[in-house]
């Protein structure tokens, strides 16, 4: 491919914006309840120890982590009449939809007097749900073909929205809805609250119809050629040193990051100890807190540059994680605490969300500078390998720290994990902060020529 031929990116619309972040909130929706209220369920309501919970959950992030690579780097190699990416999303968000409904409703089928077989069961289906998740590299693959690098913070914040409204949604469900059907299993577990059950089954259609909606109304990719074969691509961006450093600070953060969203409402809920009305007000204050922080965010990556904002971001979680300490101290009321910290997470994970779909679509144009060549699917795909084995890491520690003994914190008893967890992230945002402050590159000089 000579200079010529580089892919052509044309200046993209607001409809295209909204059209290709759309998929993103049925995505964050079920892998926000995933993340955020699956420990908690099969926890609290399914009696499953908080180790095995862990164990379980960190095998499925092994596996996404193989099946983000793999439909990443299969979807690079064959350009079809669909063009690269959208027969992976026709054929796999389908079962993806349906792995998540059987996931949160084992009771369907089981017997829910048999722990064994619920554990087997969220092994099972969450292995399935994590395989198909996967879909999710063909989809990103598209922020590098199909919008300039100026205009990609612009299409980040649009997906980043819909995927934070997907989060605040699985959120106030979670606080509201789910913390409900908890006690109600222990009540019965055979019960399965109408609301909870049509919840799931809306939840788990609303990803297929996102998916088919952009496979038919967004054009197809722009059709080049690469010259080079699977294993030559794979050899390329291994030698990107840049490339590997950031795939690298990502795991590294995500060691915190996904234990806060595992733990945040175990917290709220036994730390807390929100009532019904509270779990309502935090569920708004994270909703509005995400949103609005999603364009503060933007907006200083657009006057401070990209790397000095994630360095912030950062900073901001250093300092808002440790606040988990203060569960240490009795308090008459614990709701302006709960507020002020639930805003805090909201602030740093929004802003987190932003970069992850720009860094990589602009390292993968910065390859293609270079080499003429643009490979965006194994440069999307090939971060889930490092980032899911360090979330698996994490819910590993996650079911280690949540075994540590109880302790007593005025008229609540809990373990003492549900304290120690904030600090153990602040520290891991700490290393990630000098990581990335010495070593990564996120702005690059051709992005002053374009």
């Amino acid at each position: 491919m000579n200079e010529m031929e580089i892919v052509s990116r044309g200046k993209s619309s607001t409809n295209r914006n909204v059209m290709f972040g759309l998929p993103k909130l049925g995505t964050s929706i079920i892998m926000g309840f995933a993340d955020f209220a699956l420990a908690t369920l099969y926890i609290l309501g399914y009696q499953i120890t908080p180790f095995l919970v862990g164990v379980a959950l960190a095998l499925g992030k092994l596996t996404i982590a193989s099946s983000q690579f793999f439909f990443g780097w299969i979807s690079d190699a064959k350009y079809t009449r669909l063009g690269r990416r959208k027969p992976y999303l026709i054929i796999m968000s389908p079962v993806l939809g349906l792995s998540f409904i059987l996931l949160l409703l084992p009771s369907l089928i089981l017997d829910l007097n048999d722990l064994n077989i619920i554990f087997i069961w969220l092994v099972v289906w969450y292995q399935i749900f994590n395989i198909c998740y996967g879909v999710t590299s063909p989809y990103n693959s598209w922020m590098a073909e199909q919008f300039r690098v100026e205009d990609r913070p612009r299409a980040s914040q649009y997906q980043q929205f819909f995927g934070m409204v997907g989060m605040a949604i699985i959120t106030a469900f979670s606080m509201v809805v789910l913390t409900s059907f908890i006690d109600k299993i222990i009540e019965d577990p055979e019960s399965i609250p109408s609301e909870f059950l049509y919840s799931v089954i809306i939840f788990g259609i609303i990803p297929i119809v996102l998916f088919y909606l952009v496979s038919f109304l967004l054009p197809i990719e722009p059709k080049f050629k690469i010259e080079s074969n699977l294993f030559q691509n794979l050899k390329t961006i291994l030698k990107n040193k840049n490339f590997v450093l950031v795939t690298i600070m990502q795991g590294i953060s995500s060691v915190a990051t996904m234990m806060i969203t595992a733990i945040m409402l175990l917290f709220i809920e036994v730390v807390l100890d929100f009532n019904t009305t509270e779990y309502y007000v935090a569920a708004a204050i994270m909703i509005f807190g995400i949103l609005g922080f999603l364009y503060i965010w933007r907006k200083l990556i657009e006057k401070l540059g990209k790397k000095r904002s994630l360095l912030y971001i950062f900073l901001s979680n250093v300092f808002v994680t440790l606040l988990t300490l203060l569960g240490l101290l009795p308090m008459e009321s614990s709701f302006i605490f709960g507020i002020l910290f639930i805003l805090g997470l909201a602030g740093c994970l929004g802003g987190w969300s932003l970069f992850p779909a720009i860094m990589y679509a602009d390292i993968a144009q910065d390859d293609e500078i270079k080499t003429g060549e643009l490979k965006a699917g194994i440069y999307i795909g090939f971060p889930s390998i490092t980032l899911n084995l360090f979330q698996a890491l994490s819910l590993f520690i996650m079911g280690i720290i949540l075994e540590l003994p109880d302790i007593t914190v005025g008229s609540l008893q809990y373990s003492i994990g549900l304290i120690l967890w904030g600090p153990i992230c602040s520290l891991i945002f700490i290393i990630t902060y000098l990581y990335t402050r010495k070593f990564i590159q996120l702005d690059f000089e051709w992005e002053k020529n374009q």
